[in-house]
């Protein structure tokens, strides 16, 4: 017999998953993956666990129940971001209980949704299933996408339709933009800061490249639009700068980390070789060497295809789909042929901050809709 809800989200709380391209933070995902395998083998899913190529102690749950093709998968991630134990209000691998909330870290994004998944295909008799369940677990959505990347890479077929689990308030997602990291590094010469002749300013030159791309990004916004965004054109974040070692010494060497969100139909490739072009025109005339390197890509969705499926979820959800500003691993199942939605319990708002939360309303809420699309796409006739 399946454990509660309550008692699913407080297991895989206390089970730690942080993944984070920083090694100190990064931890194996394998003990949620194998409580969620555990439960699923209760409700005779056919479960398996696949290790990710390139990532140590990262794994994929793939869990097929019913037989057929063209069925629903329900997918989540199984990782966590780090966190800041000293900013929590509680211990952030303990679920509690405060005003009717669930807080813990995952809680939101997404451990939450595992609950809803499993408890949705625990009110239905495996014989009564036209089509199959395929139920998810992937490694490192937060860090590389490294496990729903594999997934698409090797290219088996799981189903027709698909939902991610990730927290939106149970407003469906049709479409989100892409994330793209680059760095731009400015190299110059150190000296001693008594004689400026002796060195040449790592820092300055990145001051003139922080110009620059900022009159580039303010001219994004005029050649890209999507209307359909709240944030309607593409975004330039400058996340990190670091460089310098002694106020007394010419910096040799700084570093900028970039966050852009791209918009569907925005190639990254083409933005790179454009922000590479404004990083060589602003050091123009000057001593500095640079370099330009894509540190992480995310891609962009542009929605299901099916107006149909999205049509149906809509109407079970009693709104309309909406547009996100977050990525998430849907391109990826879009790779494998699925129509794919965003759907879940809990609020992107709460996500990556201390105190996260979810309730027992959203969890139960998204139950019953799951049970809806289970229902639909799984028992009735095609």
């Amino acid at each position: 017999m399946l454990p509660s809800q309550l008692e699913m989200l407080r297991r895989l709380v206390a089970t730690p998953s942080v993944s984070s391209p920083d090694a100190r933070f990064d931890q194996s995902n394998r003990g949620v993956v194998e409580l969620v395998a555990e439960w699923a083998a209760e409700l005779g899913f056919a479960a398996r666990i696949e290790a990710v190529p390139g990532a140590d102690g990262k794994v994929n749950l793939i869990a097929g129940l019913g037989e057929g093709i063209d069925g629903l998968v329900l997918s989540g991630h199984t990782d966590t971001v780090p966190y800041n134990v000293e900013r929590w209000t509680s211990d952030p691998f303990e679920l509690t209980e405060r005003n009717g909330n669930l807080y813990g870290l995952g809680t939101a994004d997404m451990k939450g949704f595992f609950a809803a998944a499993l408890h949705a295909v625990a009110r239905f008799e495996p014989n009564v299933l036209r089509r199959p369940i395929t139920l998810l677990g992937t490694a490192d959505e937060e860090s590389t996408m490294a496990g729903a990347r594999a997934l698409a890479e090797k290219g088996e077929s799981l189903g027709r339709y698909a939902i991610i689990g990730e927290p939106t308030n149970l407003i469906p997602i049709r479409k989100h933009k892409g994330v793209f990291y680059v760095r731009v590094t400015v190299g110059g010469k150190a000296g001693h800061a008594s004689n400026p002749a002796l060195g040449i300013n790592a820092i300055e030159g990145l001051q003139r490249v922080l110009i620059a791309l900022e009159t580039w990004r303010d001219g994004l916004g005029g050649r890209y639009c999507d209307d359909d965004f709240e944030v309607t054109a593409p975004t330039l974040n400058f996340g990190r700068v670091a460089g310098g070692d002694s106020p007394n010494r010419i910096c040799d060497e700084c570093t900028l980390d970039i966050d852009m969100r791209l918009l569907p139909g925005m190639a990254a490739e083409e933005v790179l070789v454009e922000l590479s072009d404004q990083v060589a025109n602003a050091l123009d005339g000057g001593r500095w060497t640079f370099d330009v390197q894509p540190v992480g890509n995310y891609a962009s969705f542009s929605g299901p295809a099916d107006a149909g499926f999205r049509s149906t979820v809509e109407t079970l959800c009693g709104c309309s789909a909406k547009t996100a500003l977050f990525a998430t691993e849907a391109p990826y199942l879009a790779q494998l042929g699925l129509e794919t939605l965003v759907l879940g319990a809990g609020d992107i708002g709460v996500a990556h901050q201390p105190d996260e939360y979810v309730t027992m309303a959203g969890i139960e809420r998204a139950t019953d809709l799951y049970v809806s699309l289970i229902r639909r796409y799984c028992t009735e006739a095609a």
